[in-house]
C-alpha cells in the first residue's frame, strides 16, 4: 500500500497523486529492497547446499562412515547396508522436516537459522551413501547439470510475466504423488522401469517448483517488507529453494548417474 508520507512524495491538495519523481525514487528504493531480500535468500540456500555437500564428503572418508553403512556387492552392482546408526542417519532429515511442518510458525529467527544449519549438515550426512554408490565424475556433472537447471528456471521464475500461481496446487498434488510411487515401488513392485518413471517426473516437478518457488517469493517480499516477519521469510525461502535444488539433483543423478 502507498505511503504517502514517504521522502519524496509531495501532495499539493486533496487526493493529490504523488509527483513522477517520487514514484521512479518510491520504485528505486521498492527494486533495491526486493534485490536484497532475493540475495539474502539465494546465499542462505548456496550455503546451505555448500554444507550439505562438504559434510558428505567428510563424512563418506571418515572411519564413522563405516558404522553406519555396510558396503555389499550385487548382481546389480554396489550397494549398501545400513547400521542402526545408519537408519538414524537417512531418517535424521525426517525430523527436521516434521519440525517444519508443526514447529516452526511461531520459531525466532535464531531457532529457524540453528534448524536451517542443522537440517543442512542432516542431508549432508544422510546424502554421503551416493559417493559409494556412484561415480565421483557422475556426481560431479549432474551436480554442475542441476546449477545451470536451476538458475535457468530459477531466473525464468523472477523475471517471467506469465502467473505461475496456478501451479502450485498441481506440483504439490505431484510431490504427494511421488512419494507413494516411491514407497510403492521401493516395497510392493520394485520395478527398474518405475523407478526411471519417478526420476523423471520428480526432475520435472521439482524443476517446475524451482519457477514457482521462485516467483512466489518475489511476491512474497511486498507483504513481509518492513516487517518483524521479513527475516524469517527469508529463511523460509532459502529452505524452499534448497529443497528444490537438492530433490532436483537426487532425481537427475537417479536417472543420469553412473553406478559404480
Amino acid at each position: 500500500m502507498a505511503n504517502w508520507n514517504e521522502p519524496g512524495r509531495r501532495q499539493t491538495g486533496f487526493d493529490a497523486q504523488p509527483t513522477i519523481n517520487g514514484e521512479v525514487a518510491s520504485r528505486a528504493v521498492y527494486d533495491e529492497g526486493l534485490r536484497k531480500h532475493m540475495l539474502s535468500i539465494y546465499n542462505y540456500m548456496t550455503s546451505g547446499v555448500l554444507l550439505t555437500g562438504i559434510v558428505a564428503l567428510l563424512f563418506v572418508s571418515s572411519p564413522f562412515f563405516a558404522s553406519a553403512f555396510q558396503i555389499v556387492q550385487t548382481p546389480a552392482g554396489t550397494a549398501l547396508q545400513a547400521s542402526a546408526l545408519g537408519w538414524v542417519i537417512k531418517l535424521s532429515p525426517l525430523a527436521f522436516i516434521l519440525f517444519w511442518w508443526f514447529g516452526a510458525k511461531n520459531a525466532s529467527k535464531t531457532t529457524l537459522q540453528a534448524m536451517f544449519w542443522g537440517f543442512a549438515i542432516a542431508m549432508g550426512l544422510s546424502l554421503s551413501t551416493i559417493f559409494v554408490l556412484y561415480t565421483g565424475t557422475s556426481i560431479a556433472a549432474t551436480f554442475f547439470a542441476t546449477s545451470a537447471a536451476f538458475a535457468g528456471l530459477s531466473l525464468w521464475g523472477y523475471t517471467t510475466k506469465k502467473d505461475l500461481s496456478g501451479w502450485g496446487s498441481f506440483l504439490i498434488m505431484g510431490v504427494i504423488g511421488l512419494l507413494v510411487a516411491i514407497l510403492l515401488n521401493a516395497f510392493i513392485f520394485q520395478s527398474g522401469a518405475l523407478g526411471l518413471a519417478i526420476s523423471l517426473l520428480g526432475v520435472l516437478i521439482f524443476a517446475g517448483l524451482t519457477a514457482y518457488d521462485t516467483q512466489r517469493l518475489k511476491e512474497q517480499y511486498h507483504h513481509v517488507r518492513g516487517t518483524e516477519f521479513a527475516g524469517r521469510a527469508i529463511i523460509w525461502g532459502a529452505l524452499n529453494l534448497y529443497l528444490d535444488f537438492i530433490n532436483m539433483f537426487i532425481f537427475l543423478l537417479q536417472l543420469l548417474g553412473g553406478r559404480e
